[in-house]
């Protein structure tokens, strides 16, 4: 899946658009929910070689944010590798050119109902 068609999914899907909060960088795009902000999603360029290959091809990456349940689920031979710039606890790489579009759409997701605002129920007396 390209970047464009990464994005076309979630605008359909979540009614997202892209927002490029990063000041004079235009590649970077940010997913967020409408009601909290929260971001699903960062596309971004990195090097293949942060993620161990002998390479300096940069390709696009997307950080997605899972549910502890899930990690372990997938490995790096299907393009997923612990997060590149955030939190290795919570946060994956999905390496575009490398991962199925099944199952980069599992993932987003995920990462789309594990940010997405909870709804807090009061206990009744």
């Amino acid at each position: 899946m390209t970047k464009q068609e990464f994005l076309e999914y979630c605008q359909t899907t979540y009614s997202t658009e892209p927002d490029y909060p990063f000041e004079e960088d235009f590649e970077t795009a940010v997913l967020r929910h409408g009601d909290n902000r929260k971001w699903f999603a960062i596309v971004m360029k990195v090097p293949r070689r942060k993620f161990g290959f002998d390479s300096d091809e940069v390709i696009d990456v997307v950080n997605l944010k899972l549910p502890l349940e899930l990690f372990g689920s997938f490995d790096r031979s299907e393009g997923v590798y612990p997060a590149y710039h955030m939190n290795k606890l919570h946060w994956i790489s999905v390496l575009l050119p490398d991962v199925t579009a099944d199952a980069l759409e599992f993932l987003v997701n995920a990462s789309f109902e594990a940010t997405k605002r909870k709804i807090k129920v009061r206990k009744t007396k």
